[in-house]
């Protein structure tokens, strides 16, 4: 009898390096146990049918579905041999639904013969929008004979498991690996503390990882769930609870601002009083910065509500207390308006060591990659002398010849796009180190703040200031009724005309590359969605048809630093009525005369996204206006999110219906340095309970034994959950 493999036996080892390749690069998967741990997305029964109504769009999807109609179409074709092709079209059906498949040239033959109407089968592909029908264009696929000796015993049960799978590795393929390596599940060291797994009714780790991948019944598959959820959990808020043990035992320098300092004069110079939201939340931040350990809160709140403002009172109170305060922006457009609009907001105070500048002012510098040699020197002595009390910058912060005076606040803002190290390096700039506060515009559940941000104490800002505006958003259904869209236009005109200035947003920029590929397509191209509208194109469109005579400007991420800042500072003062924009306006760009915001393709943003677009239009005192362009069809995934969006103007709202849509690894691995999500059972939405019962349990455990030298399985658990680079993170923070 053949050995058993070992948990960390490399794949390639027991399956070959050709299927070990590809599950290394598309799957993450180098191990056995990393395979055992890659769990079925969900079951089909063998007696029953997929539902094909809601498949995602531009995923890659398996359906066990029947062949309804199977037709072979001949077309002219300088491509193929004797001058025509071929195209077989098959419709596959679930009872309720139709999707239709599509095979070209010489990948006809094969499914030709197989695909016989009645057929039931597998098939795998990624699906695409054709003529206005979703399809899947060349599916890999399996038939289900129900007789075929291999079927048969690799399909045990009724229950057949689908897996995430890709182009490369069909589930099934996964699903014939996995038979191999299932013996080795008997291995598998069980990370949940006896007394947990006993007074929770759990089964052990060998038997659920048996019953994920081959349920004999559904409550097989709820038991290996529920267990394998608490693992999840539990691991994770472990490895949170000892990152927030060892914060707690870190030193560092009280903040404490003066009574009569710059955060006193500040607050006297504000033409408007703070909302009540704001003031708790300065007062918990204040409270944070008082104590000797450092701080590490959570900022987050509605598009608009004031965080600036809240991040802002903060830094200037470290400066009152002999302290720096640095600003990490994501994006040299973002820092550049940040550094603006908080010069604004100090006046005086932001000429320290200027004529003019009030008594009690101090300097705000700006750091970014881009800056000319001279002013890049000025703003690092600004800095060593502790002449700049405030600064604010992009990476550019974190080079090595950068040094603060005494750095005491660092703040974050939009986190999930730096990578760890960099906020690390940052940190690690202060004598000691420094208070954290993380600035997010997009609202987290709790769920989720827990999961990911789990280490952090959390202030949530809730109010809009008084003077913002209501926006209106609407689906704007391009394919079904194109004159909504030529009414669009109107609605931007109009809105020019009483004096305001509109946003265009678009998926791409557009460059000749682009071009050069839509020139070349193909019949068998067709069988792809369209590419995404580019703003280079639609600004010369709108430009030269139905928004001629209107000062159009474009904005993208490639241009030149200074090019952007320009554009900026011209739509800023009215000098432009209409922005065609990439997302580079999504975060922090503030122009209270814009009113419109048209979103073209929006069915290819996320939710998050297109709720912080929508949050540049409505931050004056006229109503704001979104329109949500979109071919796609009515009754698909995309039109619901963007119907979602339509409906409610409440982010937090919003972030539960993403979360609802997306698979959560995309949600954490974003948030979480970008590595792929640990998170294959546990669903942050609908697991609330089970959160928020592992954090406690884990604080309990941590607290008792911080080294975890009584539970070297979980030890090791732990290691496997966060490997190297995520161990580091969390370490960092």
């Amino acid at each position: 009898m053949d050995a058993v493999p070992a948990l960390d036996e490399p794949l390639k080892k027991v399956l070959g390096p050709a299927t070990a390749k590809v599950m290394a690069e598309h799957l993450g998967l180098h191990t056995v146990g990393d395979l055992l741990h890659h769990y079925p997305r969900r079951y089909e029964e063998r007696g029953q049918l997929t539902h094909l109504a809601d498949l995602p769009m531009d995923e890659h999807v398996t359906v066990v579905a029947q062949v309804a109609d199977a037709r072979l179409h001949t077309f002219a074709s300088s491509r193929a041999p004797r001058g025509k092709g071929q195209r077989l079209e098959v419709t596959i059906t679930d009872g309720s639904g139709r999707l239709q498949l599509v095979f070209f040239g010489a990948g006809v033959h094969k499914p030709h013969k197989e695909l016989l109407p009645g057929t039931r089968a597998m098939f795998a592909g990624k699906v695409s929008v054709f003529n206005r029908r979703l399809q899947l264009a060349h599916p890999a696929y399996e038939l289900l004979h129900g007789d075929a000796e291999e079927t048969v015993e690799t399909w045990a049960g009724t229950l057949i498991p689908i897996y995430p799978a890709t182009a490369k590795l069909e589930s099934w393929k996964i699903g014939k690996a996995l038979q191999t390596v299932l013996p080795s599940a008997q291995e598998a060291a069980d990370p949940l503390p006896g007394s947990l797994r006993e007074g929770r009714g759990l089964v052990p780790l060998p038997e659920a990882l048996l019953k994920i991948h081959r349920p004999h019944t559904k409550a097989d598959i709820e038991d290996a769930r529920a267990r394998l959820k608490w693992d999840e959990a539990f691991v994770l808020q472990v490895a949170l609870a000892r990152r927030r043990y060892a914060d707690a035992q870190l030193p560092a320098v009280p903040r404490r601002p003066r009574p009569d300092g710059i955060l006193a004069a500040f607050d006297d110079r504000l033409p408007f009083t703070l909302t009540d939201g704001q003031r708790k939340v300065s007062e918990e931040i204040f409270a944070d910065l008082a104590t000797d350990h450092p701080m590490h809160r959570l900022l987050q709140g509605e598009v608009g509500s004031g965080k600036t403002l809240v991040a802002l009172r903060a830094m200037l109170a470290v400066v009152d207390a002999g302290g720096q305060a640095a600003m990490l922006a994501p994006t040299e457009v973002l820092a550049q308006q940040h550094h603006r609009s908080i010069t604004e907001m100090m006046g005086e105070l932001a000429e320290g060591g200027m004529l003019g500048g009030a008594e009690s002012a101090t300097k705000v510098a700006l750091l970014t990659g881009s800056m000319g040699a001279a002013a890049r020197r000025h703003a690092l002595l600004d800095l060593a002398t502790g002449e700049a009390g405030v600064v604010i910058g992009t990476h550019a912060l974190i080079e090595d010849k950068v040094q603060f005076h005494d750095l005491g606040l660092v703040v974050v803002d939009e986190q999930h796009r730096f990578g760890v190290e960099q906020r690390d390096a940052l940190r690690g700039k202060g004598k000691q180190p420094p208070h954290l506060l993380v600035m997010t515009a997009t609202p987290i559940p709790r769920t989720v703040a827990m999961t990911v941000f789990g280490d952090l104490e959390t202030s949530v800002l809730d109010q809009l200031p008084a003077g913002r505006s209501p926006i209106a958003s609407h689906v704007v259904p391009a394919a079904d009724k194109p004159h909504f869209l030529a009414r669009a236009w109107e609605r931007v005109r109009e809105e020019v005309e009483k004096g305001h200035q509109a946003y265009v947003v678009c998926p791409r920029i557009g460059d000749e590359e682009d071009g050069a590929k839509a020139k070349k397509r193909t019949p068998e191209d067709e069988a792809e969605k369209r590419p995404p509208l580019a703003v280079l194109d639609i600004a010369e469109q709108l430009a030269r048809g139905p928004l001629a005579g209107l000062r159009v400007e474009v904005l993208h991420g490639r241009m030149q630093p200074d090019d952007k800042d320009a554009v900026m500072r011209r739509f800023a003062a009215g000098e432009a009525d209409v922005l065609v924009a990439t997302t580079v306006i999504e975060v922090g760009v503030n122009v209270p005369n814009a009113t419109v915001m048209v979103i073209m393709d929006a069915d290819r943003f996320g939710v998050s996204q297109l709720h912080q677009l929508r949050g540049r239009v409505g931050r004056g005192s006229a109503p704001g206006l979104c329109l949500l362009v979109s071919e796609m069809p009515e009754a698909s995934a995309a039109r619901q999110r963007l119907n979602a969006v339509a409906s409610t103007l409440d982010g937090f709202e919003l972030s539960r219906v993403d979360l609802e849509q997306r698979r959560e690894g995309d949600v954490l691995g974003q948030a979480q340095s970008g590595t792929r999500s640990s998170l294959r059972m546990l669903a942050v939405i609908e697991d609330e309970e089970v959160i928020a019962e592992a954090r406690e349990e884990a604080t309990r455990v941590v607290a008792a034994d911080p080294d975890l030298e009584r539970l070297p399985a979980l030890r090791t658990a732990l290691d496997a959950l966060l490997d190297e680079e995520r161990e580091q993170y969390l370490e960092k923070g």
